[in-house]
């Protein structure tokens, strides 16, 4: 699937992420802000690419600021910001969730 439009879904409270998704080019680049980058860029990475995966976007920018968000709370919001960008939050993939 293509992205129609930016969206975006989170907060930048404690324990939450922030997740930012556009129209991409190039495979899913990343823009990553945590204090936690050190030790898991690649974990936080790999939970979103796996959701986006689910929904078959290939081409994606992503820019996250992570305040300390657990895994499931990342795929969460990479959920409510896939569904936004796709323009079909009244329409949501069930067979993903």
């Amino acid at each position: 699937m293509e992205i129609k439009k930016t969206a975006i879904a989170g907060t930048l409270e404690s324990s939450d992420v922030q997740i930012m998704l556009s129209k991409g080019t190039v495979g899913v680049e990343f823009d990553l802000v945590s204090d936690v980058a050190k030790q898991f860029a690649d974990d936080i990475k790999s939970t979103i690419k796996e959701t986006l995966g689910l929904y078959g976007i290939e081409n994606a920018v992503v820019k996250v600021v992570d305040k300390g968000a657990l895994d499931m709370v990342i795929k969460a919001r990479t959920l409510t910001a896939i569904q936004r960008a796709l323009d079909a939050v009244d329409q949501p993939n069930w067979e993903v969730l």
